[in-house]
């Protein structure tokens, strides 16, 4: 059934409406403001407790922890969650090319950060395969470690010192980098990393890290490279190897992925079913720690070990200060990766559990967690995927879980270090490639992304073979630049379209898409679904001289045409002068417009509801358009601007070439005005009607 609607008031212009429902004291705003600002700047007990619950979340959500509700959860979660840390830890450490070790560290301190400063309840933090991976390549092009150096000589500990302490200054840039973001509250460029570019940069990333993982699992001593094409020369370099293969370490290799691999996908499978996952890679640890030490692998079949772990804390130190100039450039892209996988994780299972995260403490939390853990030799950390979903299925509900998390990895580092001494590094990289699971996994989503959005895929494959075929950083960044082109290009290519009304309403509608919409007699109504601005403004002028038949012809003709009216117009006044009146001439424009054909467009009102800004070119542009529209004789209306883009049009000049008047709230308002000034003379109230 089908209904007719009918509306009944004024018609309003821009002025009109402001003037009945805008603000009428315009200092109020000022007022405002400066009211604001004293507030922001007082300083009271209240505003110091707000403050610190602010900066130290932990004394917001301690308090109100429900014990008898949580506490089982955030302990089982928590000890599962140290437990996997442990051979991880000491996994992600070999791809910082640093002793183990220093993993473990790693483990410990920024858990205990993140759980005073952090705002995500369910996210786990250490180390990182794909941040571990990248401060690797830096570590090795500063300090190259010899093939023939042998790993109990002094020169060996030296230059393992010289590494950690890298590895710990650019986790200590990058700590200082985040804290300066957030003084200067730049939380949103986070947002630059789209997901697209998250997925194919991890995905990407786990193929460097498996490859990468090849010489130890194969037993090979190859040099580590890095820069661009790296991928590919350290693929070349272990299939020339192949034939120095150590049988034993290639066995040891195909057990534990025989093992993992399998354990893994049940974990996955029934993670709703087990109350905690299976952790079968600190069972393969004690294993092959075990295997290793009865039967001295390491001394009958030349088998590398993880070797000594001493027992303890580490004493404070400064990091390699000295090399902060030449590691800037690949801290920058450890910072941005590192702060965009930790809040995507904290901001995907906030949505999941109904709670909020605040961007700008998420760089405190990890800001803080990367500096004051880089004085104690650890190397940069986030927040991980793999410990961040055990966390969440295992049941864990507040940071708390966090502290049962550093009490596993404090009990080894204090008491059962030394015992993974005979660990084989092979053990180690199966863990790393088999960590890598879901960021494989992510390839799935591709069908699903080319069915949604064709560019989103694209920025997704660029992304991918970017990192791949380069380098980890390089590609990051030409993916991120990518991305950035194709938003300028939708900008640049947005579309223009021609209006019609559905009969019976004040509803308008492309035309193109809806057949039943007609177009008003005499008027064309234009919307623009973009910016106008410098990048754009050709392609914009290109379509609405299409659409409005801007031709430089059509303007010449029209021009010599007022010019003949003009005349006529002044051969009528010199008739007058001398008192012989001439019937046949009205006016001007009555002239002008009976020359007009029959249906010609008279009017083009442009909406705007959707030009989200305008610059000083797009302004410029509108001018031009309003003066060859007067040229052939059509007038120029606006309707739904908005405030910025009005200002700016207004200030740019446009009100000398239009009439105030002719800028309307909506597209209804502008049309029934149109049609009312040609069918009758304008009355004092104007209605708007369907």
């Amino acid at each position: 059934m089908s209904a007719s609607v009918a509306i009944y008031r004024n018609i309003y212009t821009e002025d009109r409406f402001r003037q009945t429902y805008g603000t009428e004291d315009q200092s109020g705003g000022r007022e405002r403001l400066r009211d604001r600002l004293a507030q922001r700047c007082s300083c009271s007990q209240v505003e110091c407790v707000h403050l610190l619950h602010k900066r130290l979340p932990v004394c917001s959500w301690l308090p109100k922890y429900k014990l008898r509700k949580w506490l089982l959860g955030d302990i089982i979660a928590g000890l599962t969650v140290g437990i996997v840390h442990i051979p991880q830890g000491m996994a992600f450490a070999l791809l910082t090319s640093v002793a183990p070790v220093y993993g473990l560290y790693t483990s410990f301190f920024p858990v205990v950060l993140y759980m005073l400063f952090g705002t995500g309840h369910h996210v786990s933090t250490g180390t990182f395969a794909v941040l571990s991976l990248m401060t690797g390549s830096v570590v090795e092009q500063l300090v190259p470690i010899p093939l023939a150096l042998n790993s109990s000589s002094p020169e060996a500990a030296e230059f393992e010192a010289q590494r950690i302490g890298v590895a710990s200054a650019v986790a200590f840039l990058s700590g200082i980098m985040m804290l300066c973001m957030c003084g200067l509250q730049l939380g949103f460029l986070s947002t630059y990393l789209s997901e697209p570019i998250v997925k194919a940069f991890t995905s990407a990333a786990a193929f460097h890290v498996t490859v990468s993982q090849l010489q130890s699992m194969l037993g090979l001593r190859l040099p580590r490279y890095a820069g661009a094409f790296s991928l590919f020369k350290t693929l070349a370099s272990v299939m020339e190897n192949v034939p120095h293969t150590n049988l034993a370490e290639l066995v040891i290799s195909l057990l534990c992925l025989a093992v993992l691999v399998p354990v893994k996908e049940v974990n996955s499978r029934f993670r709703e079913r087990l109350r905690t996952p299976i952790p079968v890679e600190i069972i393969t640890v004690i294993i092959a720690t075990g295997i290793t030490y009865a039967f001295s692998l390491d001394s009958k079949y030349d088998i590398q070990i993880v070797g000594h772990i001493p027992a303890g804390f580490p004493e404070p130190r400064l990091p390699a200060l000295e090399t902060v100039p030449e590691i800037a450039g690949d801290t920058v892209a450890i910072t941005l990766v590192a702060y965009a996988v930790s809040v995507s994780l904290a901001m995907i299972y906030a949505d999941k559990h109904g709670y909020s995260i605040d961007p700008n403490q998420e760089l405190l939390a990890h800001g803080i967690s990367n500096t004051v853990s880089s004085l104690f030799t650890c190397f940069p950390n986030s927040a991980t995927l793999a410990t961040t979903n055990i966390l969440e299925s295992a049941g864990g509900h507040t940071q708390l879980a966090g502290l049962f998390t550093s009490l596993v990895v404090l009990i080894v580092l204090l008491l059962i270090g030394p015992l993974f001494y005979f660990l084989p590094k092979a053990v180690l990289a199966c863990i790393n490639v088999t960590s890598l699971r879901q960021m494989f996994l992510q390839f799935q989503d591709l069908p699903e992304l080319w069915r949604i959005s064709k560019i989103d895929f694209m920025v997704w494959l660029v992304t991918w073979l970017s990192v791949v075929v380069l380098n980890v950083d390089l590609g990051l960044a030409i993916g991120m630049v990518f991305s950035m082109m194709t938003v300028v290009c939708r900008t640049q290519r947005a579309s223009c379209s021609v209006l019609g009304r559905a009969a019976n309403t004040e509803i308008y509608r492309s035309i193109n898409n809806h057949n039943k919409c007609y177009e008003v007699p005499g008027v064309k109504i234009l919307t623009y679904n973009g910016p106008i601005y410098y990048g754009n403004r050709s392609f914009f002028k290109a379509d609405m001289a299409q659409l409005l038949g801007l031709t430089p012809e059509r303007i010449r003709s029209r021009e010599k045409a007022l010019k003949a009216i003009e005349k006529r117009e002044r051969e009528a006044i010199s008739t007058v002068e001398q008192g012989v009146a001439d019937s046949s001439f009205s006016s001007k424009n009555d002239l002008f417009t009976s020359e007009m054909a029959e249906g010609e467009v008279q009017a083009v009102l442009i909406d705007c509801s959707s030009v989200i800004f305008v610059d000083i070119a797009g302004a410029r542009l509108f001018i031009q358009m309003c003066m060859e529209c007067q040229k052939i004789g059509v007038r120029i209306y606006l309707a739904n601007c908005n405030e910025s883009v009005l200002k700016i049009l207004t200030s740019s000049g446009l009100m000398n070439y239009m009439n105030p008047q002719h800028i309307f709230v909506t597209i209804h308002d502008a049309v029934v005005y149109i049609q009312q000034q040609r069918e009758k003379p304008p009355e004092t109230n104007t209605m708007v009607w369907v």
